[in-house]
Parts: C-alpha cells; sequence; structure tokens
C-alpha cells in the first residue's frame, strides 16, 4: 500500500491529537485486512507520542514537564538560529519519537482504553506538520 501524508496544522507548543485523523486513514485503507501501521514525523522540533487522552491535565502535565526538562534560559544552547525555542524544541523531539508502530486488527486499530496519539509540537510559530502513515498488511 501507498505512503498516505497527514497534515498537522499546529498553533504555538502543545499537544496535537491526531487519533482520529488515524482511526479515518485505518476504517478507510486497511478495511478488514490485519497488519502493522507506522507514522512518522518528517520534522526535528516535533515528535509523536501516545498518551492519555481521556483527561486533558494528563496532557498539560506533559506539556509543563517537557518544557521543565528543556528550558529556554538553558545556559548551555547555543543553537538558537530560528528563535530561542529552536534548541529546546529538538532537544524535546529526543525525549519522544519521531515514528510510532500500531497493531491493526480486521480494520480496527488497537489501542488502549485511555490512549491517544498526539503531534507534540515544540515550536512557537504556526506550522504544517507532516505525519507519514504506512500500512503493512500481514
Amino acid at each position: 500500500m501507498s505512503i498516505i501524508k497527514i497534515e498537522v496544522k499546529t498553533h504555538g507548543e502543545k499537544f496535537y491529537n491526531i487519533t482520529e485523523e488515524v482511526k479515518r486513514y485505518v476504517s478507510q485503507i486497511c478495511a478488514n485486512h490485519s497488519g502493522i501501521l507506522h507514522l512518522f514525523v518528517t520534522h526535528t522540533s516535533c515528535a509523536l507520542t501516545i498518551n492519555e487522552s481521556y483527561d486533558p491535565s494528563a496532557r498539560i502535565d506533559l506539556e509543563n514537564f517537557l518544557k521543565h526538562l528543556a528550558p529556554r534560559n538553558l545556559s548551555l544552547i547555543t543553537h538558537t538560529d530560528e528563535g530561542e525555542d529552536d534548541s529546546p524544541s529538538h532537544m524535546k523531539s529526543l525525549l519522544c519519537h519521531q515514528n510510532l508502530a500500531f497493531i491493526v486488527e480486521k480494520g480496527q486499530l488497537l489501542l488502549g482504553t485511555w490512549q491517544g496519539i498526539y503531534l507534540a509540537e515544540f515550536r512557537d510559530d504556526p506550522k504544517t506538520r507532516i505525519v507519514l502513515v504506512k500500512f503493512q498488511k500481514d
């Protein structure tokens, strides 16, 4: 099967829930097939992650935790070509994932009850992020 692109419009540093877009792809393309769904983000200042999707405060806690781990005022930061959020955004992306894999069984994406799929944006300015999606049948 071919690779498709999901465009995610971001408006600042936060986690964007892309679960429904991914499920829409699975229902359209995977039909009754089983296999592995691969997601890959083509940027170095954002990432993909799976996390709690029921309570919004869990997402906010994660955002705050990453900001704490890679603050903008670190004295060791030298890479600021695109602004003060440049280097910290790359540091945060190292802590998450550039790619994720999911099990699809008979056309259904198998996620835990409270799991959601997120694009984690680590830049301030609005961006259009690309997530590549590929389904590999059993």
